[in-house]
């Protein structure tokens, strides 16, 4: 995380910064985590010096400065996050008179609402490592902006979708279809931040999450969660620990049905464990997505923490019976953490193409992969 701050150019002022939204979410997480564990002030001077930078790069238009949000320097100081944040892509995004590809819409900028979601994330962490309220503040701005961007009523019918991806400003989509996991993770986030901001009595009373969370509650209502890709159930067993700390320590009575949710991670690894040869676990590191499989391992790293939050709080889950049976089934795949990182942890296999053309969110995710508790508590 030091060769990280120093190549992207968090510490190193010679270098241009190199911000990617989804990588520094995570690496604001592992700088919490480096404080938690070694109690060194500059740890955390680390996380918040990222969390500027990320707002004054990804939160201003690529081509001429000017912030997402309109504001004025002054404004923008206050809510940096009024306007979204952008990918952080090597490309600019696909204006209205382009063609659409798909391969190359890979690469080009502009907002994804899964990306918005993990910053959401690593700002509410960084409120409650510091006590300082305006991370929290400015990550429930982000929910409101991103639900009234993101989110459209359909022409039939009345429960709303979600667009995947758009343009930088928020004026247009890019991607029309939307994220699988996406609701959830906007649901299980602003009812993250919501229960934060209960701590915070000067949060502004205009930032009640409540209509977001219903509006996502819907969305999520009779949704099959379950997925054969690897990052995807990674989400979502990091999706369900978020969740049994908002029923267990939180006192969340609505929620998406955490066995419900189990039972799907639960087909999910079933059928991700039988895809034999086309497992890409079985494949060589040049052939292998690295961050996806981290993903994967960080998730599986939560196995043992929902079942310990569970039996300290036996009382306050429903259908308690089911859900200690899909975990203790879970815990059979727990190997599997051990298997993915202690492969990337092997230099050669850091050493191929694969994982050199995105060592920046590879290492990221390997160092949380490592450490993983700043990044899963809430």
């Amino acid at each position: 995380m030091i060769a990280f701050a120093d190549e992207t150019g968090l510490t190193n002022t010679s270098r241009a910064p190199r911000r990617y939204l989804w990588t520094d979410a995570f690496a604001v997480c592992n700088y919490i985590e480096l404080y938690r564990q070694t109690n060194k002030p500059e740890y955390l001077q680390l996380a918040e010096k990222l969390v500027d930078q990320v707002h004054h790069v990804l939160g201003r238009n690529r081509e001429n400065s000017a912030w997402l949000s309109g504001l004025n320097d002054e404004q923008a100081s206050r809510h940096p996050t009024q306007g979204g944040l952008r990918i952080g892509k090597k490309l600019d995004e696909r204006q209205q008179d382009e063609v659409y590809d798909d391969h190359l819409e890979w690469d080009r900028d502009g907002q994804y609402f899964h990306y918005l979601t993990k910053w959401m994330h690593a700002l509410n962490c960084l409120s409650r490592a510091t006590g300082n309220s305006n991370y929290n503040r400015w990550a429930m701005e982000l929910a409101q902006v991103s639900y009234t961007a993101f989110t459209y009523t359909p022409a039939t019918g009345n429960v709303k979708r979600m667009y995947w991806k758009m343009s930088t400003d928020l004026s247009r989509p890019l991607v029309y279809s939307m994220g699988h996991h996406d609701p959830l993770d906007g649901l299980i986030t602003c009812q993250q931040l919501q229960a934060t901001a209960k701590q915070f009595p000067q949060t502004p009373g205009n930032l009640s999450l409540d209509n977001e969370i219903k509006e996502y509650a819907a969305m999520c209502d009779g949704v099959s969660w379950a997925t054969r890709d690897t990052l995807g159930i990674g989400g979502l067993l990091i999706d369900a620990y978020r969740l049994v700390q908002l029923i267990g320590n939180y006192h969340l009575h609505a929620s998406p049905g955490l066995e419900l949710l189990l039972l799907d991670i639960e087909r999910s690894m079933q059928a991700f464990a039988s895809l034999d040869q086309d497992n890409p676990l079985n494949l060589p590191a040049e052939y292998r997505l690295a961050f996806r499989e981290l993903g994967l391992a960080i998730g599986l790293s939560a196995i043992n923490k929902m079942q310990t939050n569970i039996e300290q709080h036996p009382a306050i889950f429903t259908s308690i019976d089911q859900v200690n049976s899909s975990l203790k089934n879970l815990s059979r795949y727990y190997p599997v953490y051990d298997l993915i990182k202690d492969f990337w942890l092997k230099p050669q296999h850091r050493s191929v193409d694969t994982w050199l053309e995105h060592a920046d969110i590879n290492n990221v995710m390997l160092a949380t992969c490592l450490a993983p508790d700043s990044f899963l508590k809430i």
